[in-house]
């Protein structure tokens, strides 16, 4: 016997799947406002918010996707839609996502831990104030160690679960409720904080020179030079530094460079939307109803992040004063922290809970980059994109180790590139999250057109002109991507360069694998099918299946045909009753009766292949099943004897191609009959037909179907037995074991023969009975065209 399990056969709770894609995507509240400020200037919050509120439609076009995918991630999504070749250059833009989203936390989360020790030592009289180039190089360090750390850990398979990512965003939550409501306090006391960012509008607008890149030597007459506010973002010494040039749209800019403008900023505000992709990812582990829990998660995941990512933007405008904010740029929310009324001590304290809850968060962000780009790399090999070399198991520890090595290596080369810059990392980040966006709902909008199957759930705003529908919100969210991305391209040198650089190495190194692969495979095509760990077993026990008495046993073999499997789904509640899925391999010749049967002839590439698509369904489904093959000569005898081993109460099985549902019912009630142990209580054996119509049979000692006729003789028996004196208070039970009493006696008998042979006429009258009903079915169709036909001609 072979138990194969899978990596997705666990489900979650929607809290349990927000709680992992926040923190990943409310992690970029810890840097985004220093950043988008630098970059644009003071009104960098209202844009903030904007990309908040933005976050809602990107996530619907997810959501979309989900529906329609279970594994809805940028990948699959894209090849779906307009095929391979765009599929893996938007999954390299993705990878260029992730691989610098472990950077850009460990980074961060580096600035808030010397940033604490600098206000730390200096209260306690031992003043502390690092250069700023050597307050990078020492959260680089401290990256450096964050990523070595959930590189070994990610080596070992040893993942953050989902109750670590829940406890990490309870204590989140603490901290962010406190936050709100001491700033509340400062603001509502202090008349000097009560204030909001310069409104939104192009005339307020003041990019430093990263942030319109080539946009000067495009349009040269667009920007003007305005006065300085603040030192460069990567100065050394800022104190003594020369003032930062700022540059702004020129007086009276018409609509169209207005536009360009906000779109700007828009786009260096981007990546406070990070982590989206994690939410397909996470949706393949979503727990029973699948779609109504996504929603669910969705909505957290957006109220959650756009108060706090949100909130931190205006609180840090509005309580650090304009000369003592850009000292907070890589650490804002500490920056909020010491400028909060009250006593310092008590401010160093909450700092420092600041800086654990953020370096918790961080860090964890550093492991979801791993275990992201891992995912999507694997994800991506399992299509035959990757060669097997990538794939290859840890020889201790089974994990894809050669895919995290390179991952790992290159988030550490980006620490060292940027010498712990956050500003730096911040912009060359935002290519690869608008770029993944874009794509995906680029993807999701020709597949309305290409695909008009019915969606579970679709994006808004569809407007129906002559019977087809137009996909207007789909459309804007597409078309607004685009545009920011465009922008960036111009006006992010840093993020352009070295995003279009590291795409086209990583599509490169797709193309190249892919077609060694097609060489190796030949004319063969390719399968897309899962990985599954074996355990080899001598015997089938509750214990070694690791499944309860009670639970329903699933028969499959056929892969084409696995309706009966999405209705044992639709009817096992899996968290009371355990569905166990079961193949019988078939031994023959001289296989049958060997004992040491190695697990690749028991589990092959058919049993991967159908297995794979017994996952896809119950990932679907969001519900948990266990897999099992079991080896025999028989099929029925193994599946009785593994219901009786497993204690099963139902078995569920399709209807077979050769044999009807009683003959089916027939064969497994004898192998269930020569069983020398059985369980004693009854077990339903139910037939699945192709459209959903079942048949139930019972194997053993059961209650017998009674017809009317049948109950209404044995009422009458009762009521006469009842008018005999002494016998008044008789029940139909003794009626019915009195007549067995007889009828067993009979068969002993002389009368014997006319017993059997009254059976026999009785068993002739049913299957007449049972005959003129198929009849009468199979002519109902034509009757009711004859009548409809009949009608017409009138």
């Amino acid at each position: 016997m072979v138990v194969a399990t899978s990596v997705m056969l666990s489900f979650i709770s929607f809290w349990r799947a927000a709680a992992i894609v926040l923190n990943d995507l409310g992690s970029s509240a810890y840097y985004v406002g220093g950043i988008a400020e630098q970059a644009l200037g003071r009104a960098a919050p209202w844009f903030i918010l904007g990309v908040m509120l933005f976050s809602y439609a990107v996530r619907a076009v997810y959501v979309e996707s989900c529906a329609m995918f279970t594994r809805g991630g940028v990948y699959r999504v894209v090849k779906e839609a307009m095929g391979g070749m765009l599929a893996k250059l938007s999954v390299s833009a993705l990878m260029f996502d992730y691989i610098l989203t472990g950077p850009i936390s460990g980074v961060s989360a580096g600035q808030y831990i010397v940033g604490l020790i600098a206000q730390t030592v200096t209260y306690f009289g031992h003043a502390w104030s690092p250069a700023k180039e050597t307050i990078n190089l020492l959260a680089a360090g401290i990256a450096v160690v964050i990523t070595v750390y959930f590189w070994w850990r990610n080596t070992k398979g040893i993942h953050e679960s989902s109750d670590d990512a829940l406890k990490i965003m309870y204590v989140t939550t603490g901290m962010v409720v406190l936050l709100i409501l001491w700033s509340c306090v400062t603001i509502l006391t202090r008349p000097d904080k009560q204030r909001l960012p310069p409104s939104p509008v192009p005339q307020n607008l003041a990019f430093n020179r990263d942030a319109v890149g080539w946009l000067p030597d495009i349009a040269p007459g667009a920007l003007r030079e305005l006065p300085s506010e603040a030192p460069p973002a990567d100065s050394p010494d800022p104190e003594h530094a020369a003032p930062e040039p700022r540059y702004g749209l020129i007086p009276n800019a018409g609509a169209l460079l207005g536009l360009i403008g906000i779109l700007i900023a828009f786009g260096h505000s981007f990546l406070a939307m990070s982590g989206e992709e994690s939410l397909a990812q996470v949706n393949r582990e979503l727990e029973y109803p699948k779609h109504r829990n996504l929603m669910k998660a969705g909505m957290v995941i957006f109220v959650y992040s756009m108060l706090f990512t949100s909130l931190v933007s205006f609180f840090a405008y509005a309580i650090i004063p304009d000369g003592v904010r850009p000292h907070y740029f890589d650490n804002m929310i500490s920056g909020i922290s010491m400028n909060l009324v009250g006593p310092l001590p008590l401010k160093l304290i909450f700092q420092a809970f600041i800086v654990v809850v953020g370096f918790l968060m961080l860090a964890g962000a550093v492991n979801t980059a791993i275990i992201g780009s891992n995912g999507v790399l694997n994800r991506v090999s399992e299509d035959g994109v990757l060669t097997d070399w990538f794939r290859a198991p840890h020889k201790k520890f089974g994990t894809t180790f050669r895919m995290i090595n390179m991952i790992v290596a290159l988030q550490l080369l980006t620490i060292i590139g940027s010498r712990g810059n956050v500003y730096v990392l911040g912009e060359a980040y935002a290519f690869g999250v608008i770029w993944s966006f874009a794509f995906k709902a680029l993807a999701v909008l020709v597949l309305r057109f290409n695909d008009k199957s019915p969606r579970e759930w679709k994006v808004p705003f569809n407007i129906n002109l002559g019977g087809n529908e137009i996909p207007l919100g789909l459309g804007i969210i597409a078309a607004l991507l685009f545009s920011v991305a465009g922008i960036n391209l111009i006006t992010k040198q840093v993020a352009t360069i070295s995003g279009v650089a590291f795409t086209l190495v990583f599509f490169t190194l797709f193309l190249v694998s892919e077609r060694i692969n097609e060489r190796k495979r030949g004319h063969a095509e390719h399968v897309e099918m899962d990985q599954f760990r074996l355990q080899m077993q001598d015997v089938v026990t509750n214990e070694t299946v690791q499944v309860r008495p009670g639970c329903t046993l699933c028969l499959v073999r056929d892969y084409n045909t696995l309706d009966h499997v999405r209705k044992a789904l639709e009817l096992t509640h899996t968290g009371k009753r355990d569905l166990v899925v079961m193949t019988v391999q078939v031994m023959k010749g001289p296989d049958t009766g060997y004992e040491n049967i190695g697990e690749q002839h028991l589990f092959t590439n058919y049993e991967q292949l159908l297995f794979s698509k017994v996952i896809a369904l119950a990932e679907k489904a969001g519900k948990h099943v266990d897999l099992l093959v079991v080896p025999s000569s028989n099929v029925f005898e193994a599946i009785a004897h593994t219901a009786a081993q497993l204690d099963c109460s139902e078995i569920i099985a399709g209807r077979s191609s050769v044999l009807s549902p009683e003959e089916q019912a027939k064969r497994l009630g004898e192998a269930w009959e020569a069983l020398p142990h059985k369980p004693k209580h009854q077990v339903c054996f139910r037939v699945v037909e192709p459209d959903g119509t079942t048949h139930d049979f019972y194997l053993g000692a059961h209650a017998p179907h009674l017809g009317d006729d049948d109950i209404t003789a044995i009422h009458k028996l009762c009521l006469e037995v009842t008018h005999e004196n002494g016998s008044e208070g008789a029940r139909h039970t003794e009626i019915v074991r009195v007549a067995l009493a007889r009828l067993e006696d009979s068969l002993r008998g002389d009368e014997r023969r006319s017993v059997l042979e009254q059976i026999r006429k009785l068993m002739h009258q049913r299957g007449q009975a049972e005959r003129a009903q198929d009849e009468e079915e199979n002519e109902r169709p034509e009757d009711r065209a004859i009548s409809l036909h009949a009608l017409d001609e009138h």
